[in-house]
């Protein structure tokens, strides 16, 4: 009985299904949190840099700022009046100069920067703050010396709005440049609302946290620190020991471990820390290794079921064999191949008229769809061909960037072309989903743009406004790069500059996109010519040259059918607004059955 048909089947289906795949439910989790723990730790490494940069830029602009202030000759001609009590009139009029000079440093800078200078008596140069020895910020300043203080309110700001906005300073001595004394402070602010937006990119979960910190543990910045402080005090102390600029630090707490990200940055004694869990981070890995153990025990049931069932089913084989040659005669050659028995387990001679009859079948059903499914397969390739394509002339424009930018040592901008470009590529080569969120489609738009900006410089701007309801949208992938790559090509036909607005907005039960331009404009007759011709057709009928607007229109509508629908308003040497309007419910039934392996 042990090697009886029934118990070899069994033997065989065990081991050929369940054994693999109990042994790739353990092995791909573990390879997946490992891949996971690296390229978390590389990304977050990465955008910790860019925030470095970031950081460095805006506090190289303040100490720039507070140095200029200190030499300027009014501040000094001030301070000097001031100190040595000159009359009340003089002093008021060294003041009003003073106050021009900062206003008009002010207006020039791109990072809303306000800069207030302060006596020690608490005179300034936007109000008298009496109270400014017992000022957080000051005392910051004075007892800690910390150039760099926490975020905080400032009454005595330019403005109203101003005075009502969280801000971080920078703080420098105001010194008598004659006597070298030191007679107060010079106070360049900065909106805290600059630092938190850059620090919130580097936030991948929703249950990760990101902080800017002092060596203190004290949150440089607004809001609450909801990482257990026990955590945060011993990766504090590991970090200000450790002479490592970044790295990770693993800490537990209540049976949880905490893997905290740092970044040492050059300006004061700031340090930025992002802090997720294991469980939150490999919550896709441990739940996929429970989804594969629960589908090995129900695989191991279903392989006894089959092979028992095999066992019993391979009988009457020439009966069989018979009703399979009649639906031949019908030209049923699929219900033929249905009721073909298996001959693996036959006599010699029925394995031979199965196998011949099983032969003749492929061969007449191969005959008959060859041309068929070699259609099917040239216009797959085609598409995924498309999908590949990136313009050659803009790559090269590209690499001519970013060797100008190398040879003025702009390493910065050498880098974020490097990126844009990096981002391009991969998303154009990944070919397994021809369906994405819009979200992924909007960034690729980014990079792109990112390097028309530094091609073009202040000829072109781009505007976005993307609704954060859009983002999760399923849609096609290259539906966007056409359309602005038209914007940009006939606003500069025939003038000098291009302004491109992108817009994505949740209306209703409808999905917006549009793309604007003050370009020149296109004729009645061409959008005539787009709104009556099949795009589907053009689509069918490529040969794989152009991913232009009518294949983006083609490409569409074969998707989503009447789901989808489009408007194009456009004024002569005035712009030209194209939309495509798809709805909600057709976009969530083509992500439901887009096919990811292929």
């Amino acid at each position: 009985m042990l090697f009886s048909l029934r118990n070899r089947l069994l033997l065989i289906f065990t081991c050929l299904l369940t054994i693999p795949f109990v042994i790739l439910s353990i092995v791909i989790p573990n390879f997946f949190t490992s891949v996971i723990r690296e390229q978390t730790q590389e990304l977050t490494i990465e955008m910790m840099d860019q925030f470095s940069l970031y950081v460095d830029s805006i506090t190289t602009q303040a100490e720039d700022i507070g140095k200029q202030v200190l030499v300027n000759q009014t501040t000094q001609e001030w301070l000097r009046l001031t100190r040595q009590g000159a009359e009340k009139e003089e002093i008021d009029s060294s003041m009003n100069q003073l106050r021009q000079g900062l206003s008009s440093i002010m207006i020039n800078n791109s990072n809303a920067m306000s800069i207030s200078v302060l006596l020690d008596d608490g005179t300034g140069t936007w109000g008298n703050h009496s109270s400014l020895n017992e000022s957080d910020w000051y005392q910051d300043f004075t007892q800690n010396n910390q150039d760099y203080v926490q975020s905080h309110l400032d009454p005595f700001q330019p403005s109203h709005e101003m005075q009502v906005k969280k801000i971080n300073s920078y703080i420098l001595p105001l010194i008598d440049t004659n006597t070298m004394i030191s007679a107060g402070v010079i106070k360049v602010n900065f909106p805290s609302v600059l630092l938190e937006s850059a620090l919130n990119k580097i936030k991948k979960g929703q249950n990760e946290h990101t902080y800017l910190l002092n060596q203190q543990g004290e949150n440089v910045l607004p809001g609450k620190i909801k990482t257990p402080s026990s955590i945060l005090k011993e990766s504090l102390k590991q970090i200000t020991a450790s002479v490592d600029q970044e790295g990770l630090i693993e800490a537990s707490y209540q049976k949880e471990k905490y893997l905290v990200f740092f970044q040492k940055l050059p300006v004061g004694d700031w340090i930025v820390v992002s802090e997720v869990t294991e469980s939150e981070l490999f919550a896709r890995a441990n739940h996929l290794q429970q989804n594969l153990l629960l589908a090995s025990a129900i695989l191991f049931i279903l392989t006894i079921v089959a092979s028992f069932i095999m066992s019993n089913t391979v009988t009457s084989p020439l009966g069989k064999l018979a009703k399979a040659m009649r639906l031949i005669e019908r030209g049923d050659f699929a219900g033929a191949k249905v009721l073909l028995p298996d001959s693996k387990y036959q006599n010699n001679e029925v394995d031979y008229l199965i196998d011949v009859t099983n032969h003749t079948v492929d061969r007449l059903q191969n005959l008959i769809e060859t041309e068929y499914e070699a259609n099917l397969r040239r216009k797959d390739a085609e598409y995924k061909a498309l999908l590949l394509q990136i313009n050659p002339h803009f790559l090269n424009n590209t690499l001519e960037i970013i060797g100008s930018l190398a040879l003025q040592g702009k390493n910065k901008e050498v880098m974020n072309v490097s990126v844009s470009l990096g981002k391009m590529l991969r998303y154009s080569l990944n070919t397994n989903s021809n369906v994405v969120p819009l979200g992924e489609e909007v960034n690729y738009i980014k990079s792109y743009t990112n390097i028309l900006k530094l091609r073009y410089e202040d000829m072109i701007t781009v505007e976005m406004d993307v609704d954060s309801d859009s983002v999760t949208f399923p849609a096609i992938k290259f539906i966007l790069q056409p359309l602005v790559e038209n914007a940009v090509k006939y606003s500069f036909s025939e003038k000098t500059f291009a302004d491109i607005f992108i817009k994505t907005e949740k209306n209703g039960g409808q999905i917006s996109i549009s793309v604007e331009d003050k370009g020149i404009g296109m004729s009645e007759e061409l959008i005539s010519n787009l709104q009556q011709n099949d795009e589907t057709k053009i689509v069918l009928e490529s040969k794989g040259s152009s991913i232009g607007l009518r294949n983006v229109l083609g490409r569409l509508k074969l998707t989503y059918g009447d789901g989808f629908s489009y408007r194009i308003d456009s004024t002569k040497n005035e712009g030209t607004k194209i939309t495509l309007m798809i709805d909600l419910k057709r976009g969530e039934r083509q992500d439901e059955g887009v096919n990811r392996g292929r």
